[in-house]
């Protein structure tokens, strides 16, 4: 997914810069379908996100009360179970930034391609 949305947003990018003429309605349409599928994407990653977020706080708040009560026993398995849920979240947050950013470019994008579609 990074290297689909990276690529449009460049290919996008390369035929604002362009002087050719092109068909802005089409371009139009087409960026908006590709913006669609990339807002989805991001809801879907915000929410698997979010979800890890809230089970590394449930099992740090595990730890800490288990740790509290002194089952020693136990300890150990949430800790590795904080860390492995925490190991995990760290590529999901940096692939959303990723998604939230491109998409926000995209949003922009979108604006001048309605700009040249006026000027035609």
């Amino acid at each position: 997914m990074k290297n689909r949305i990276l690529t449009y947003r460049k290919y996008i990018d390369s035929l604002l810069q362009s002087q050719e003429d092109c068909d802005w309605r089409y371009i139009k349409q087409e960026h908006l379908t590709q913006l669609t599928f990339f807002q989805h994407e991001r809801l879907v990653h915000l929410i698997v996100t979010i979800t890890f977020a809230i089970l590394e706080l449930l099992s740090v708040c595990a730890y800490v009360v288990v740790g509290a009560l002194d089952y020693s026993s136990l300890s150990f398995p949430l800790l590795i179970l904080s860390l492995v849920i925490l190991i995990l979240l760290v590529p999901y947050i940096k692939h959303y930034y990723l998604l939230e950013n491109e998409v926000q470019k995209m949003y922009t994008q979108y604006d001048r391609i309605c700009e040249k579609e006026r000027k035609l």
